[in-house]
């Protein structure tokens, strides 16, 4: 089962968010994380050796973590999702970019997103 993992500045809204989207899907796992130090869940060398694939929001955070994590990265996919701080948890918005950059990295949704269904 492939492991994802998102990354934000402060795990509290856009990471958190895709992260929920892949509660209970059948064939990914997924947890996030923040880069900041106040983030919600702080990033670790452990998060980044557990996934398998690597989602950022913006290209900061994947300046950070290759600054601080470039041994923990190396083969591993980094994707930039080029999602702006602009929405809060769970925003219908967000929910809806993040399924149309997801659809563009995986060629289809992924589905079930059970936490589509509550939006």
């Amino acid at each position: 089962m492939p492991k994802l993992l998102f990354i934000c500045s402060q795990n509290r809204w856009r990471s958190l968010t895709a992260e929920r989207l892949f509660d209970g899907h059948l064939t990914h796992e997924a947890r996030s994380a923040g880069t900041e130090p106040g983030a919600r869940v702080r990033v670790t060398a452990g998060h980044l050796g557990w996934a398998d694939v690597i989602f950022v929001m913006e290209k900061k955070h994947a300046d950070r973590l290759r600054a601080k994590f470039s041994d923990e990265l190396r083969g591993k996919p980094l994707v930039n999702l080029r999602i702006p701080d602009d929405y809060q948890f769970q925003d219908p918005a967000l929910v809806a970019l993040l399924r149309e950059r997801l659809r563009t990295y995986f060629g289809v949704e992924p589905e079930p997103l059970t936490a589509l269904a509550a939006v």
